[in-house]
C-alpha cells in the first residue's frame, strides 16, 4: 500500500512494490496521504516514486470484474483522482522507475513533472489493443498534457515508449539511470518548493478548467 515520506521540503509517496493497481482501498491511501501533503502550509513539493518492476499498471480489473455494478463510482473515483492530482498547489514530480501503463500512465501525466527510467521500463497507453476506449476525462487529461503528435500516437497506436524514447516525445522531461530516478525527481521538487501555495492552485486550476471539469463530470463517466 501507498506511505508517505519526507525529504526536507520534499514529500515522497511511494505507491508500493507491487503492480500498484488502483483498488479502492489503495486509491484511498494515496488520497489520505495527499491530504497530509495538502494540510502542510509551509513551502513544499511532491515526488510520486514506486518500488520494484512497476509504477502503476492502471486499473484493478479483477476488482472491476467482480464488482461491475460499482463501474460508474470506480471510474468517477479514478477521475477524482487525476483531478486532485493535476490540481494540487504545489510543484509534482512523477518518478517512473519502472513500468507505467494505462491509468498508471495517466496518473504521471496528472504530475507537473515526470522522471523515468532510461534503459529499462515501459510507458504505455494499451487500451486500443485491449479494446477498452478511453473515457472523455481521461481523454482529456492525455491531450491536454501531450503534443498532438505525441497523444495520438500514444492513444492509437499503443506504442510501448521506452524512457528515451518518452523523453524525445515529451512524455517524460528527464530519461536518466535507474539509481537517479527518486534522487533525480527530488531535486526537481527540491528546487520548486517555494511556488507552493493558493496562487500556483489557482493557474492550475485555470490553465487546467476544462479537464478538471470533465474529470469532477460524476454524471456520466463515458458520456
Amino acid at each position: 500500500m501507498p506511505t508517505l515520506d519526507r525529504q526536507n521540503d520534499v514529500f515522497i509517496l511511494d505507491l508500493g512494490d507491487g503492480e500498484n493497481r488502483f483498488h479502492p482501498d489503495w486509491i484511498a491511501s494515496v488520497h489520505t496521504a495527499l491530504d497530509e501533503v495538502e494540510k502542510a502550509s509551509e513551502a513544499r513539493a511532491l515526488v510520486t516514486a514506486a518500488t520494484g518492476k512497476f509504477f502503476s499498471n492502471g486499473l484493478d480489473l479483477d476488482w472491476l470484474g467482480a464488482h461491475s455494478d460499482q463501474y460508474d463510482s470506480y471510474v468517477n473515483s479514478v477521475h477524482d483522482l487525476f483531478a486532485r492530482v493535476l490540481a494540487l498547489p504545489l510543484v509534482t514530480v512523477a518518478a517512473l522507475q519502472g513500468h507505467t501503463f494505462a491509468a498508471g500512465a495517466m496518473l504521471s501525466l496528472a504530475h507537473d513533472f515526470r522522471v523515468m527510467r532510461a534503459d529499462r521500463g515501459y510507458w504505455c497507453l494499451p487500451e486500443a489493443d485491449l479494446g477498452i476506449p478511453f473515457t472523455r476525462g481521461m481523454s482529456a487529461l492525455i491531450q491536454a498534457r501531450l503534443t498532438p503528435q505525441a497523444a495520438h500516437q500514444a492513444m492509437i497506436s499503443a506504442r510501448r515508449y521506452s524512457g528515451v524514447d518518452a523523453a524525445a516525445a515529451a512524455i517524460v522531461d528527464h530519461a536518466v539511470a535507474e539509481d537517479a530516478v527518486r534522487s533525480t525527481a527530488v531535486e526537481l521538487a527540491a528546487s520548486q518548493t517555494g511556488k507552493a501555495g493558493p496562487a500556483l492552485g489557482t493557474i492550475k486550476a485555470r490553465m487546467y478548467a476544462s479537464v478538471l471539469h470533465i474529470l469532477r463530470d460524476t454524471f456520466n463517466p463515458l458520456a
